[in-house]
């Protein structure tokens, strides 16, 4: 399963795809899924385990992302996070673009500091590519979030 542990709650991953992955995901201590990949939903696979998954579909078309989906993956986050023991699994097709865009979002909406955290996410998944556009989207949902927290 590629599964790489950015922090000790949350990773960051590619499709699981199969009954098998999911499994592994499940033996990972895996209690959340925040599905991005357009592709596939994992919840049908995730019910045997009592994972809860969050499906939010995103292309990954190198085109800018709303903000809404950056706070729907942040509010499902947080959530999964402030629960104790729970681990958080953000994952897409590759966890190229979109899986680490949106790790990306929620360190960052944790207090993290942006270049931080993508040095933090790069160093351990060196396969990340943080593309432009998908930089300047989760900056933008940032500054939004900013204004609706004060």
């Amino acid at each position: 399963m590629d599964m790489t542990w950015v922090t000790g709650r949350i990773a960051v991953g590619g499709g699981i795809w199969t009954a098998e992955n999911m499994a592994t995901v499940a033996r990972a201590g895996v209690s959340h899924i925040l599905d991005m990949q357009i592709e596939f939903d994992d919840t049908a696979l995730a019910a045997p385990h009592n994972i809860i998954v969050q499906w939010t579909p995103t292309d990954d078309d190198f085109q800018p992302k709303p903000p809404e989906i950056f706070q729907r993956g942040v509010n499902f986050a947080r959530q999964a996070l402030d629960e104790e023991g729970t681990k958080l699994l953000v994952h897409c097709a590759a966890g190229v673009h979109r899986a680490p865009m949106m790790t990306l979002a929620i360190l960052c909406s944790l207090s993290w500091n942006m270049k931080d955290a993508m040095k933090l996410i790069g160093a351990k998944r060196p396969v990340v590519d943080f593309a432009d556009v998908y930089v300047r989207s989760v900056e933008k949902f940032l500054e939004q979030h900013a204004r609706a927290v004060k």
